[in-house]
């Protein structure tokens, strides 16, 4: 007989690679660093109504988890 899961299966299954491919990559530790910096810019904003420090801590966020990603692969290279 047919061995091959059904079509809803291998669609939904095709859906949930790509977005897994889309949202991870190659790089999980951004995913959870982004994941991360969200909550704690909604945190700060909604808690305790601190917007404008809200507004400042999201891009430093961004950039040391950006800059210690670069790092850790910079690393990884120059160790192969």
């Amino acid at each position: 007989m047919n061995d091959r899961p059904p079509l809803i299966v291998r669609l939904i299954k095709g859906f949930g690679m790509f977005w897994w491919d889309f949202l991870v990559g190659d790089t999980p530790e951004l995913f959870v660093a982004a994941l991360v910096i969200i909550g704690a810019v909604a945190l700060l904003s909604q808690t305790w109504h601190a917007n404008t420090v809200a507004v400042i801590t999201l891009p430093v966020l961004a950039i040391t988890a950006l800059t210690v990603s670069v790092r850790r692969a910079s690393n990884a290279a120059k160790r192969k």
